[in-house]
């Protein structure tokens, strides 16, 4: 398994465990919410949570806030008999909030973007300017053949190095028994006369 495959599932991992955590940490904020008597709703749960809102509308959460709102709604409260007392629900306090929240969350939501994109350009700039494993398997296939011929022709020029060491020590033979058979007919040509 290769590093880039290795880390890509360690990733994916991560995220999943993220993930399992944070829809955790949301149905406990349900439970709070509705036990504690507060208003179950998507904001209420994604700011209780501490997660994003658009996490709280997935499918498999929303079921739960929604139960949750149903249970509220069912409830022996007392209900606003006026048009008046329906409006105060969103008051325009709470829409500041709700606004002040999204904001956050889009503002987290872009830096976490660039952050991704910036490891995305890193990663491809990577690939890019890496070589090709095709040019380097025939590059390593070229370099094997010319160390090959190399190594051929090295042994090829020490067998000639031998066969002229042993001519020069012949020749060098030859020659002292040349030197000395010359010696030789000086000497008796001297004795002669």
């Amino acid at each position: 398994m290769s590093t880039a495959t290795t880390r890509a599932a360690t990733l994916r991992a991560a995220r999943t465990k993220d993930s399992e955590q944070k829809r955790q940490r949301t149905l406990v904020a349900i439970e709070a919410l509705e036990s504690s008597g507060s208003p179950v709703t998507f904001s209420a749960v994604a700011a209780t949570a501490e997660v994003s809102r658009w996490l709280v509308y997935t499918e498999g959460i929303r079921e739960h806030v929604e139960a949750a709102r149903t249970r509220q709604a069912n409830q022996d409260m007392p209900r606003p008999s006026s048009p008046l007392a329906d409006k105060q629900r969103a008051t325009p306090m709470s829409l500041r909030t709700d606004l002040a929240i999204a904001r956050e969350e889009i503002r987290r939501l872009r830096a976490e973007r660039d952050r991704l994109a910036q490891r995305l350009r890193l990663q491809l700039g990577a690939e890019i300017e890496g070589p090709d494993k095709a040019q380097l398997i025939t590059r390593v296939a070229d370099l094997e053949a010319v160390n090959r011929q190399l190594v051929a022709e090295r042994d090829a020029r020490g067998a000639e190095i031998d066969a002229s060491k042993r001519r020069i020590r012949g020749l060098e033979d030859d020659l002292s028994a040349a030197r000395e058979s010359l010696r030789r007919v000086i000497r008796d040509q001297n004795r002669g006369q």
